[in-house]
């Protein structure tokens, strides 16, 4: 019987690998930092008793707070269910299956691939340059019959910024050709990098943005596109009619408070701060090969072992994130910041991993 309700399936949907969020994959830890999350909850209350009411389609108080968080205006501004809608919608709006291809540059965010995936669109990569910055010449020569460009920007999981001179070129060549999807959504922890100010110059530009980041909402499911109006009005045709349920709505109105506001700089000082005390104790364990720079709320790091260092730490409740699969990221780790004890308990264990091995080299 299964079997034939997986022949009524369509053929790419029977073949799509699902992304492996870190929840899917599991684990029995107490220190989780796999997800990039925030490690703390925040303390907001739900508020709205309305729910015998449908919501808004785009409530106008979180429309609003967030167009003058982010400085846009609000007709450049959707709200959905997390960055991943946005990035869904876009294709549903912009591609047509068997016809148009988005394009994308690994090591980076794996729902481009399985969205793409889903709707039936090619999907096409060009590796990231060592450095991991665009690689334009190879991009441009892929560019034919492609309606979308997906740019995370600070990467993930790399953790670094794309040089914007380069975006800038690249968003040059496919003026009236495809969109530039620049993925932001780490960008409270470099807010100096931001794109916004950039859509008055190019109306293919858009922009994701998130609030399960830095403002410690993951569970929240919230996210926003910014781009320019003609844009909003064709993905407000595809989206769901009721995208954001009253509690959300709810909790995302008060984290863009002011005083939410200043709840997340503060959480995001916290963060950076332990991120780069995190950076310096990696750089002395002796089963680390390099950790590199980061703008983000995670670190990735290279270590000479990585598949032992990953199963020792999840055997002792420490769960990161494995990124061997990911292009040039052979024995690399990607590890969410938390708080000042979760790092320290990582450096332990790490210590403790690597002093055991000495151990045994010079039994």
């Amino acid at each position: 019987m299964s079997n034939k309700i997986a022949a009524l399936a369509r053929a790419n949907v029977r073949a799509l690998t699902p992304y492996q969020s870190a929840r899917r994959l599991g684990g029995n830890g107490d220190v989780w930092l796999n997800a990039n999350e925030y490690p703390l909850a925040v303390p907001f209350d739900l508020r709205q008793q309305t729910l015998n009411r449908y919501p808004e389609c785009q409530p106008k108080q979180v429309i609003e707070r967030y167009a003058a968080y982010a400085g846009v205006t609000t007709d450049q501004l959707l709200v959905c269910r997390g960055a991943d809608e946005g990035i869904e919608l876009l294709i549903r709006a912009f591609c047509e299956p068997g016809k148009d291809a988005v394009l994308f540059c690994p090591p980076t965010y794996g729902m481009y691939h399985v969205s793409a995936e889903t709707f039936g669109v090619e999907h096409r990569t060009v590796a990231a340059r060592d450095n991991w910055q665009l690689n334009l010449p190879a991009i441009a020569a892929q560019l034919d019959g492609v309606k979308v460009v997906y740019v995370c920007s600070p990467n993930n999981p790399t953790g670094n910024v794309i040089n914007p001179d380069d975006i800038r070129q690249l968003l040059e060549m496919t003026r009236g050709k495809a969109l530039v999807v620049a993925d932001e959504a780490y960008i409270e922890f470099c807010p100096q990098a931001t794109l916004s100010s950039w859509l008055q110059d190019y109306p293919q530009l858009v922009i994701l943005r998130t609030l399960s980041k830095a403002f410690a909402l993951a569970g929240l499911r919230c996210g926003f596109t910014l781009a320019n109006a003609e844009v909003i009005e064709l993905l407000m045709k595809v989206i769901a009619p009721y995208p954001l349920s009253t509690p959300v709505a709810d909790i995302a109105a008060q984290a863009l408070s002011e005083q939410g506001l200043v709840l997340m700089r503060e959480h995001t000082r916290q963060l950076i701060a332990n991120r780069e005390k995190l950076i310096a104790d990696l750089r002395e364990c002796g089963c680390v090969e390099q950790v590199y720079n980061s703008d983000t709320n995670y670190v990735l790091a290279r270590f000479t072992n990585s598949s032992l260092v990953f199963k020792n730490l999840w055997d002792q409740g420490i769960i990161l994130r494995d990124q061997n699969t990911q292009p040039g990221l052979s024995g690399c780790l990607r590890i969410s910041i938390g708080t000042r004890e979760e790092c320290d308990r990582v450096i332990a264990a790490l210590q403790a991993l690597a002093g055991a091995s000495v151990s045994r080299e010079q039994a």
